[in-house]
């Protein structure tokens, strides 16, 4: 049997599998924000309740847009675990929330003018 080079080791699909730990590969894992936080069990709800909610001084005391980044944020930290009915619905609230955005956009450039 050939003697091999010290600094070189077999690779084998098994240590390939095992070289990142789940919570590495996602970038949610290492957010350490600490902001905001909505009522508990909101993203339970429906859509016309987690934008109305998100999009409240009490929650999100920058505006809209500050609840839509949480809305955001919490889709891509449910990931795949997220059924299809319930992204449906988070998609909608996110809908909902962008055309609030834009309202009070608009009603802003009206009142500069």
């Amino acid at each position: 049997m050939p003697a091999r080079s010290p600094g070189k080791k077999k690779s084998t699909s098994a240590t390939k599998s095992r070289s990142k730990a789940p919570s590495a590969r996602r970038w949610v894992s290492k957010v350490t924000t600490d902001s905001t936080h909505p009522p508990k069990g909101l993203f339970t709800k429906n859509a016309a309740t987690i934008a109305r909610s998100l999009a409240s001084k009490k929650i999100s005391p920058k505006g809209p847009s500050s609840g839509m980044r949480m809305l955001t944020y919490f889709i891509n930290r449910g990931g795949k675990g997220l059924s299809a009915r319930r992204r449906t619905e988070l998609e909608r609230a996110k809908t909902l929330l962008s055309e609030r955005i834009r309202e009070e956009k608009k009603g802003n450039q009206k009142e500069a003018a």
